[in-house]
């Protein structure tokens, strides 16, 4: 029963998720999300704007309005 817990630890110790390894393959993307903004599906949500756009034209980038 201990060997259980020990490859266990030993699995998610190996399986966990390393820094940097989510970065997006699209520059759009990156951009949008360096500026703080978000990427979606379809129509941004009520206080956003459409900004941009996302995976190579594929999802909206969508900011926040700003505050007048």
């Amino acid at each position: 029963m201990k060997i259980l817990f020990l490859l266990f630890s030993i699995f998610l110790f190996l399986f966990q998720a390393a820094p940097g390894s989510a970065e997006s393959l699209f520059p759009d993307t990156a951009a949008c999300r360096s500026q703080g903004n978000f990427c979606r599906v379809g129509v941004c949500p009520p206080t956003f704007t459409i900004s941009g756009s996302c995976h190579g034209g594929l999802l909206h980038c969508c900011a926040k309005i700003p505050a007048e």
